[in-house]
């Protein structure tokens, strides 16, 4: 027995659709939305706050799985100025260039 065979809801005129997709055709037909592309898969949003929520957790995990994502790491044994902070580094180097 299906109770709700109609999931996605039009905000605008409260239309039902049985898919995501038909719901996304008629924003952009009837109602002239701007419909947002994830640029990655090309799935279609409704809104920018799902298009960033699907980007984070449906790509997010191929980025953390970037063999190369922790080759830059800076170590506090590779600095040339033991005993600076980063923004110290980043101060003293700023100087340099102020000379040029």
């Amino acid at each position: 027995m299906v109770f709700f065979n109609k999931k996605h809801k039009c905000e605008e005129d409260g239309k039902k659709f049985d898919t995501y997709n038909e719901l996304i055709e008629h924003a952009r037909k009837i109602h002239h939305y701007t419909i947002l592309k994830c640029n990655r898969c090309g799935k279609q949003f409704y809104h920018e706050k799902d298009r960033l929520h699907h980007v984070r957790e449906e790509h997010g995990k191929e980025m953390d799985a970037r063999s190369h994502k922790n080759e830059h790491k800076h170590k506090k044994e590779d600095r040339s100025q033991k005993g600076t902070s980063a923004q110290e580094q980043v101060n003293s180097h700023a100087k340099n260039l102020d000379k040029f």
